[in-house]
């Protein structure tokens, strides 16, 4: 039997949560650079024991750092994600992290906040700008420029590695869309066919827009590369790359009265058709709070097509947070456990799919990031 240890990356340093094998008890260690804003806290699974998190706030500016032994040491980037000097561009914060393929275990990519992507070769240590996509002709247009009114600054977010080919990219930018390389990040193109854009007025030729879209989160799954969810700030989206390269709303057969925005989504490591999402409530001035404060996990075992209500063990009512889009997160274990860290520094977690849930930790800073590493 495997345990699990959970990643929790929240706004004033990072904790870890170990589950015992059995699943009938756990226990929380930290905290891990204490005060720091840790946007993003992720495991290597190439390496074992390598670990990584971006880190803001304070007086020390945005970093990364890296530790080897399973977050018991830890080493500052010598070089982190920075624009080129003279372009006019400051990175506030390093929002994503992502192992690069396989095939390359010393590569890392890191998004940031106003919108860029970088690249390491070495670990971590020293990081590039992908140029081409930071220096694309048409960049500027894509983002909407580095104050687009998204809270806490515009964000390059969802950085996906195929698998299956290390060459192919996939990023998600809010604001902007969903892009993609299939030459290691030389080139890129839009990734946007029908998803919709409420907040544009439509075209007078009635094409679709290109870019300019506000995707929340993107995913690949591990085994189907064909196959991607996402969420959106225009709804809940699935795209078969089998059958074409239109996305197709899913989010229309969830309740009217719950709807499809949110930010996270997760899927089964197992089966392509399986996901979890988490709806807020994106209606009038877009609090960002559970459906009338009533949380819930919607989980979809046909790809979207129908949808089942989980929220034995949430309150029942007056609960008013919700889930960022890096802190929901799913184990190799059979059944598959689910885990979600909240806006008010919650952790709850689900070891049967989600059918029911009980909290793990319940008084933590606000919650950035939740991911699960599993050992044998």
């Amino acid at each position: 039997m495997s345990a699990e240890t959970v990643l929790i990356g929240t706004r004033k340093g990072a904790w870890t949560l170990t589950i015992a094998a059995t699943r009938k008890a756990w226990s929380l260690n930290g905290p891990l650079n204490l005060g720091s804003v840790v946007y993003h806290y992720v495991a290597d699974p190439r390496q074992p024991g390598h670990q990584m998190m971006s880190i803001g706030g304070g007086h020390l500016g945005p970093s990364i750092m890296r530790s080897h032994d399973d977050g018991k040491s830890w080493e500052e980037a010598a070089y982190p994600p920075a624009f080129a000097p003279g372009s006019a561009r400051t990175v506030d914060h390093v929002f994503w992290l992502t192992p690069g393929h396989a095939s390359e275990p010393e590569v890392w990519y890191a998004g940031t906040s106003p919108q860029g992507l970088f690249r390491s070769t070495d670990g971590g240590m020293h990081w590039q700008e992908v140029e081409g996509l930071n220096n694309h002709p048409a960049f500027g247009d894509w983002r909407g420029g580095d104050k687009d009114g998204t809270p806490d600054g515009p964000k390059l977010h969802s950085i996906i590695v195929d698998p299956g080919n290390g060459q192919h990219l996939i990023i998600g930018m809010s604001s902007g869309g969903i892009f993609e390389s299939h030459d290691g990040g030389d080139s890129w193109v839009p990734l946007n066919r029908g998803v919709a854009t409420d907040f544009f007025p439509p075209k007078e030729d009635g094409s679709e827009y290109e870019f300019g879209h506000d995707p929340h989160c993107v995913a690949m799954h591990p085994l189907a590369s064909h196959r991607l969810y996402h969420q959106n700030h225009c709804g809940m989206y699935r795209l078969d790359r089998d059958r074409g390269d239109i996305w197709q709303r899913i989010g229309n057969n969830l309740p009217a009265q719950v709807g499809d925005i949110g930010f996270p989504v997760v899927l089964h490591p197992q089966d392509p058709d399986t996901l979890w999402v988490f709806p807020m409530d994106g209606s009038g001035l877009w609090p960002r709070t559970s459906p009338d404060g009533k949380p819930a996990v919607y989980c979809s075992r046909d790809g979207g097509l129908s949808w089942q209500r989980q929220d034995t063990g949430f309150p029942r009512q007056q609960a008013w947070w919700t889930v960022k889009r890096q802190c929901m997160a799913v184990d190799a274990r059979t059944p598959t456990g689910v885990y979600l860290g909240t806006t008010n520094g919650q952790l709850w977690g689900s070891f049967d799919e989600g059918e029911t849930w009980e909290g793990l930790a319940m008084d933590l800073p606000q919650i950035y990031s939740v991911e699960v590493v599993s050992r044998t």
